[in-house]
């Protein structure tokens, strides 16, 4: 067997204890050996992606068991794009975590994010339902713990809020899981879509009910409205580096609508036909237009940040409901771009935080002023999808995939003005934080640190600028490199994700590779 495809799950799963048991009082060391860790996982991801770039799917069968009896692990095109763009996104987001000292205000922070990097990774590449749900559990327990590194009553009280809803969603998941397995027999995704098929239309009306029931848990991890309101004060008040990082995990969510209702209730299927277009469209819209009044009506950056992770959710989802080729070559594009441009939005936050506090208001210049705001101008124009950047071709790829669909008008209508409000945003918040003249007679005294939200004042005083400030500045260009070669190498990815989307909608090979015993 090809044992490449679980190295993305065992390194972080070996590495995270191993720190919290050799090197729990030395944070130099469990920084070596998390960054060291994180480039593993880029050279292991590179690796895989470039055995699967050729259309051949692998499976990995854990204990020799075959499926469907036992558990295994499937790495076809779309599951190696999607661990790539983990591990890219990872390396820059633990360097700035370690050159703004972050790492360092609270207890496990580098197990924690291996334990998360294991959890995501799971995800896409697991072949079976029920692990993806054990995945889903890795993944809530790490974030909490990210979530809450530092401490604070504020960031505890998010913390809490995040799991509770989280929680409801696991449950979800396990009401879903188990109505669909009383239905098939089965949870292993490549037989669960052959039994599906056989499954008269007038015997389905219980298995819809678990299909929707698993849509809705998707939904609530991708942050989908009305499933949302856990994200903003969630991403707002945890730390920033850790946020940047979670712009990976409603990824997740869309990663496995298209997985699961690709695979098993696509819309050629009888039992679940007109499923997923019916529901998630006008969500997406709605989640769409959301994100970008509230990108608009926000008084602090960090929040500002979330829901601009909520719009560009939104804007794939948009895509992703359309359920064809082009529609979904486009989604992959777009996510990402969304990823690497939410990340960099967090971290420029971050810079600003450290030097000013987050409140969206003139205030005296900082530190590196005109640096910053011109990272700034860089995450704003590549997340609003204005060129030359990467999401203008995003953006375009996807109103030019909606041009025949029933709605056309009315997606590119959401598109067009949630992308024009979301200009007036970021142009409003980066005129008022780096351009603005500072008067102090106008100003008032900040809100106490106590109790309130981040629209209303700083969660915490802000803490002293970064140790290191020339390696976290590298990071934030490293993810600005990461969007500019997007965007120079559109050409040559775009041949990607569309030979991924010819995969997806051909699922007869991925059924083939897992039930029929071969690599």
């Amino acid at each position: 067997m090809n044992h490449w495809i679980v190295a993305p799950i065992v390194l972080p799963a070996i590495l995270a204890p191993f720190i919290i048991m050799v090197l729990r009082y030395h944070l130099d060391l469990q920084r070596i050996f998390s960054v060291a860790g994180v480039v593993g996982l880029l050279g292991i991801a590179l690796t895989i992606t470039a055995q699967a770039a050729g259309g051949d799917i692998h499976v990995y069968e854990l204990g020799n068991w075959p499926a469907p009896f036992g558990i295994v692990l499937v790495l076809d095109r779309l599951s190696a794009m999607m661990v790539l763009l983990t591990a890219l996104l990872a390396l820059p987001v633990v360097l700035y975590a370690i050159a703004s000292g972050w790492d360092e205000r609270g207890d496990h922070f580098h197990p924690l994010f291996q334990f998360q990097l294991m959890g995501v990774c799971g995800a896409f590449l697991t072949g079976d339902a029920f692990n993806l749900f054990v995945f889903f559990e890795v993944l809530l327990i790490a974030s909490y713990g990210l979530m809450t590194h530092g401490g604070g009553a504020v960031r505890l009280k998010a913390g809490v809020q995040y799991v509770t809803y989280n929680l409801l969603g696991s449950t979800l998941f396990l009401f879903a899981l188990g109505t669909i397995y009383s239905v098939t027999g089965t949870l292993n995704m490549a037989d669960l879509a052959l039994r599906v098929a056989e499954i008269p239309p007038e015997d389905t009306a219980l298995l819809r009910v678990g299909a929707v029931l698993l849509l809705l848990v998707f939904c609530i991890k991708a942050a989908v409205l009305p499933l949302h309101f856990w994200l903003p004060a969630s991403y707002a008040n945890a730390p920033l580096p850790v946020a940047a990082l979670f712009a990976i995990m409603t990824k997740v969510g869309a990663y496995s609508i298209l997985r699961v209702y690709t695979l098993a209730f696509g819309p050629d299927v009888p039992a679940t036909e007109g499923l997923l277009g019916d529901w998630l469209q006008p969500a997406a819209l709605l989640t769409l237009a959301v994100g970008s009044i509230g990108i608009l009506g926000t008084r602090h950056i960090a929040r500002m940040v979330a829901f601009c992770a909520i719009a560009s959710m939104g804007t794939l989802l948009v895509a992703i409901s359309l359920f064809d080729e082009t529609a979904t070559a486009a989604a992959l594009y777009y996510v990402y771009h969304s990823t690497l441009a939410t990340a960099l939005l967090f971290l420029v936050a971050d810079l600003v935080m450290q030097r000013r506090g987050g409140a969206i208001s003139p205030r005296p210049p900082m530190p590196q002023n005109g640096l910053i705001a011109a990272l700034f101008f860089v995450g704003a124009i590549a997340m609003a999808g204005m060129p030359p950047l990467s999401g203008f071709i995003g953006k375009l790829l996807v109103l030019d995939a909606t041009r025949d669909a029933p709605d056309a008008t009315a997606i590119w209508a959401v598109v067009l003005i949630g992308s024009f409000v979301t200009i007036v945003g970021l142009a409003r918040a980066g005129s008022l934080i780096f351009w603005k003249s500072y008067d102090p007679s106008t100003q008032d005294d900040p809100a106490p640190e106590a109790e309130t939200a981040p629209e209303d004042a700083d969660p915490a005083p802000p803490p002293p600028p970064e140790p290191q400030p020339g390696l976290a500045f590298t990071s934030v260009f490293g993810l600005v490199m990461g969007l500019v070669l997007l965007t120079l190498f559109a050409g040559p990815a775009l041949d990607y994700t569309r030979a991924t989307a010819a995969q997806l909608f051909a699922p007869e090979q991925y059924i083939s590779a897992v039930l029929g015993g071969d690599e």
